[in-house]
């Protein structure tokens, strides 16, 4: 069985938020996917927001290759 819920973190402990179907003593394996906070989303959206409109994807992979092919090192 596989389920996907959410649960909290209370004294270090994991609290799920619906009430587990399982019997005592099962053993479990857990993946832990920590949900952002929403200031965090918001921070990571304004900072996202703010390369909007400078520069397409295209123009963005063109400048990439270009700049490739700039020398950096003297010929031996």
């Amino acid at each position: 069985m596989v389920t996907t819920m959410r649960a909290t973190i209370h004294n270090g402990n994991l609290v799920p938020g619906d009430k587990l179907n399982l019997p005592e003593g099962r053993e479990v394996q857990l993946t832990i996917t920590e949900i952002p906070a929403e200031e965090d989303v918001e921070t990571s959206r304004q900072a996202a927001d703010g390369w909007q409109g400078l520069m397409g994807a295209e123009t963005l992979i063109r400048h990439i290759y270009r700049d490739r092919l700039v020398r950096t090192r003297p010929r031996l």
